[in-house]
């Protein structure tokens, strides 16, 4: 009988273990889909449904050059992004030293995804569990949900288009719960009439999102470092 557990358990480890494998394997493809892009300068439009901050549409600029030097300038206004939360940089999603496991199968759109769910190892990571959906045939994530410790949870949706070569997005819609939401400085609060000062919590306690459309990629043609001072 103890052999036969004995037996059982080396078993179940040796599944384990291969099926972790496979997902650190999948995780490592995309990752190198990704890292194709050592820069990029990217044009596009922001908008911000938060119900407690008025915040009109306005054009963005993004630079990016490896490995994580990362710029974002609006027109007009100031850019409203949560704070700690996921970075419109995908790359950061896979910075940090997890260990992957397979959480089963979904369906995003149309799309059939394999979820794998990403722990830090380092515990000191402000970041508690990332789970990802992932494009297996094009090697795209297509979703992504962050819990940390300091921010709450925010999720990521990613749509494709002619940059998905490289693994870039042409829309990312960010959403997020308002009330683990930190101002940046120099937003004020704005209501309309209808809403009043006393209603802030039960404000804040919706769901605040961020879309940000991409018109143009300029990719691997060199950023001058100046552009990050």
């Amino acid at each position: 009988m103890k052999k036969l557990i004995v037996l059982s358990l080396l078993i179940c480890c040796f599944l384990f273990d291969g099926i972790a494998q496979d997902e650190s394997t999948l995780i490592n493809k995309v990752k190198a889909k990704i890292e194709q892009v050592n820069d990029y300068i990217a044009e596009g439009n922001l908008k911000t449904d938060v119900s407690f901050i008025k915040a009109p549409a306005g054009k963005i600029k993004v630079w990016f050059k490896k490995p994580d030097k990362f710029r974002l300038t609006r027109e007009k206004g100031i850019s409203i992004l949560p704070k700690g939360g996921v970075s419109i940089n995908l790359r950061s999603v896979f910075a940090e030293n997890n260990v992957a496991l397979g959480a089963g199968e979904s369906v995003i759109g149309s799309v059939q995804t394999k979820i794998v769910k990403l722990l830090p190892t380092d515990e000191n990571s402000d970041i508690v569990l990332s789970t990802i959906y992932i494009d297996t045939s094009a090697l795209l994530v297509r979703k992504v949900i962050t819990t940390t410790k300091e921010n709450g949870t925010y999720e990521i949706n990613l749509y494709y288009g002619k940059y998905s070569n490289y693994a870039l997005p042409d829309k990312v819609v960010f959403s997020f719960n308002t009330r683990d939401y930190k101002l940046p400085k120099g937003i004020t609060l704005e209501f309309d009439e209808s809403e009043k000062p006393t209603d802030l919590n039960k404000l804040k306690n919706k769901k605040g999102k961020v879309e940000i459309t991409y018109t143009s990629y300029i990719i691997n043609k060199g950023v001058d470092d100046r552009v990050f001072k």
